[in-house]
């Protein structure tokens, strides 16, 4: 059974940095598109960053020159570093697994909160 478990949210200042961690189970990690979505209460979810197996990254707008995303196969983890994080970051970040193939998320973690306040 796939499973992902992340780590990392909590609350930091405005300015400030966090991680995020996705750890995977099963064999396949290597070959699966990982990424992050995020909701904020009363707003649509937004994709926040995805990473290919090759290594190919994408970002929302709203996050670009702010946040990294990275993956270690040998791991089964994937890693979103935020920094100068802002108010509007606030939000439930999910992690999820698509094959490359697939149009929505294979798998989801089971969603970490990171808030962003002074």
């Amino acid at each position: 059974q796939v499973q992902l478990v992340e780590s990392g949210g909590g609350l930091v200042q405005p300015g400030g940095s966090l991680r995020l961690s996705c750890a995977a189970s099963g064999s396949w990690f290597s070959i699966y598109v990982m990424g992050w979505y995020r909701q904020a209460p009363g707003k649509q979810r937004e994709l926040v960053a995805d990473i290919t197996s090759g290594g190919s990254t994408n970002y929302a707008d709203s996050v670009k020159g702010r946040f990294t995303i990275s993956r270690e196969n040998a791991k089964k983890t994937a890693y979103l570093q935020m920094n100068i994080l802002k108010p509007e970051d606030t939000a439930v970040y999910y992690c999820y697994a698509k094959r490359p193939a697939s149009v929505q998320a294979d798998y989801w973690g089971q969603g970490t909160q990171v808030t962003v306040s002074s």
